[in-house]
């Protein structure tokens, strides 16, 4: 099921939440790039979409399981720009590095007898979504030419990291996998 909403609304979230049933496993791919405004709005808009709204729901989520002992695992999407350095990237990578910690702090709030596993991914230059643009007009084709990476991400990439994590039986929580080829390195 593939429901769509403004995640900074609490209404929104309860939909979300309302409409999965039986909730053991939750992905939380949001966010945006946050071009316009003045510094302080971009920053401040960047924090409530790229962070604020995806952890409010991935708590609301582990409350939900956790209220019925259901042992579950959240994954939430941050960016390679969340853990290394990018110029340029402030109001984006401000908010996902704040999601990055708070996942963190989610998932030792979830440990233990809860068993809410918590984990959080960091995708790299992707042939997908926002760095599809990107890619077709050469901006990431110097990380090929240096070496520093051997290919661009594909969305199988990703899609086999969420997999693993959402497992029943996964023994990890409170994780930052980037997925980036070595790209951060």
């Amino acid at each position: 099921m593939v429901l769509q909403a403004d995640l900074q609304s609490a209404a929104d979230r309860q939909r979300l939440l309302d409409a999965t049933g039986e909730l053991y496993g939750l992905v939380v791919f949001a966010g945006d790039p946050v071009r316009t405004g003045s510094p302080r709005e971009t920053l401040t808009q960047g924090f409530e979409v790229n962070c604020a709204g995806p952890l409010l729901l991935a708590r609301e989520a582990a409350e939900r399981m956790k209220e019925k002992g259901t042992a579950g695992a959240i994954v939430l999407f941050g960016t390679m720009q969340a853990v290394a350095l990018f110029p340029g990237s402030t109001a984006y990578s401000a908010g996902k590095a704040a999601l990055v910690h708070g996942a963190q702090i989610l998932a030792k709030e979830c440990r233990g007898p809860a068993n809410v596993r918590v984990n959080t991914i960091c995708p790299g230059v992707m042939q997908a979504g926002m760095a599809s643009a990107s890619i077709a007009s050469g901006k990431y084709d110097r990380y090929i030419t240096d070496g520093t990476i051997s290919r661009f991400g594909r969305a199988e990439d990703i899609a086999r990291t969420v997999r693993f994590l959402l497992e029943p039986d996964n023994y990890v929580t409170g994780q930052v996998l980037t997925i980036d080829g070595g790209l951060t390195l």
